[in-house]
């Protein structure tokens, strides 16, 4: 655990069935360990209704909407009957996902283009899911417009993708992948990032940072993740648990109301 305190999980999926606590109590244990803010995922109809359930029963604890790339074939107009409520922030996570292309590529497109269009007319945080992707995910969002707020959330490319989404004006979120052994550009990437385009998450349940790897995730490690990402890039871990909060307050700007 860090002994920084602060910080922002900006994914995660306390919901999910995979979570070693239910959701209370990983709030809770987060809350001992320095978290102060939590945006809990959407991915589908299902989910959004649970993350806007905890979200409403928390002030600490805000809600994305959105059609994971994974169920695009549910369509977008599933999630629709969500986005007005008040303890929304974003939408997504959305995007493509070619490594397991649970949905087809066209499909994919689609959904993810639509969804872009709704941060546009809600003025609502894109959050992002990319994986094996990237060139359409840069030509849909060239295509579309990128929202001016917009997270590559669980960022896992390297420098040369770091630089192509912040010049888009994207911020990067990284997660416990960054303290994996082999994760050499991505920490290169992590080190290289703006400052004012830094975040971080643990996407609980899943990918945990060591030395917690293999078992389930949960916020309480967010500040694992912050403060390995400090000692590289030779920061307090403090000091950048309040950077990274405040620019998580600028990636949601709905986190204020």
């Amino acid at each position: 655990m860090s002994y920084a305190r602060g910080w922002t999980d900006t994914h995660c999926h306390i919901h999910d069935d995979k979570m070693a606590f239910a959701s209370h109590e990983s709030l809770t244990r987060a809350r001992e360990a320095g978290v102060e803010r939590f945006v809990v995922i959407g991915c589908d109809a299902e989910t959004c209704t649970q993350a806007l359930s905890i979200a409403n029963s928390n002030n600490d604890v805000w809600a994305t909407i959105g059609l994971h790339p994974h169920d695009a074939t549910q369509g977008v107009d599933s999630i629709v009957p969500f986005i007005d409520s008040p303890r929304v922030v974003g939408i997504g996570e959305c995007g493509l996902d070619y490594y397991y292309e649970h949905s087809p590529r066209d499909v994919q497109m689609r959904a993810f283009a639509e969804q872009i269009a709704l941060a546009h007319q809600h003025n609502l945080t894109l959050v992002i899911h990319t994986r094996d992707a990237w060139q359409d995910t840069f030509d849909v969002l060239d295509a579309e417009g990128i929202p001016n707020n917009t997270i590559i959330h669980c960022f896992t490319g390297g420098p040369n993708e770091a630089r192509e989404c912040v010049n888009r004006g994207a911020y990067l979120s990284f997660s416990g992948i960054v303290t994996f052994k082999n994760a050499v550009e991505l920490r290169e990437a992590a080190v290289q990032c703006p400052s004012d385009r830094i975040l971080v998450e643990t996407d609980s349940p899943f990918l945990a940072p060591v030395p917690h790897r293999g078992r389930p995730n949960e916020p309480a490690h967010v500040g694992i993740v912050g403060t390995a990402i400090a000692d590289l890039r030779g920061i307090d871990a403090q000091e950048f648990a309040a950077l990274t909060t405040a620019n998580a307050l600028q990636a949601f700007p709905r986190i204020h109301s």
